[in-house]
């Protein structure tokens, strides 16, 4: 499984940055691989993390190749200041069952 993490501080948005928002988040939820989403903001620095669960690499090119990805990307500098892109492997999960989560141990732990 693979997550890719979006990290980003917030200019202000506007109606274009919210169609192709919505219009990406449908996208990589129609796509086979996709396992889910959660978004976080951080209250200390403002930024704002937007973090995608995959079943492969392939799924997530996909995505990142899908062309309200690529417009968005061209124009991210009038709704962002500042971006990261985090692509890592997750090697296992583990806790408790007491949260319900798309990474339940039960389902995807590797030990």
């Amino acid at each position: 499984m693979y997550c890719a993490t979006f990290i980003f501080a917030k200019k202000q948005f506007d109606d274009e940055f919210h169609r192709l928002d919505q219009t990406i988040a449908a996208a990589a939820r129609s796509l086979p691989g996709y396992l889910g989403e959660e978004t976080w903001e951080n209250p200390g620095n403002g930024f704002v993390s937007n973090v995608y669960y995959w079943d492969s690499l392939d799924s997530l090119q996909a995505l990142i190749s899908h062309p309200a990805h690529q417009q968005a990307k061209a124009a991210q500098a009038n709704w962002l200041d500042g971006y990261k892109v985090v692509i890592s492997e997750v090697l296992r999960t583990y806790g408790d069952s007491r949260i319900d989560h798309m990474l339940a141990p039960s389902v995807h732990s590797a030990g």
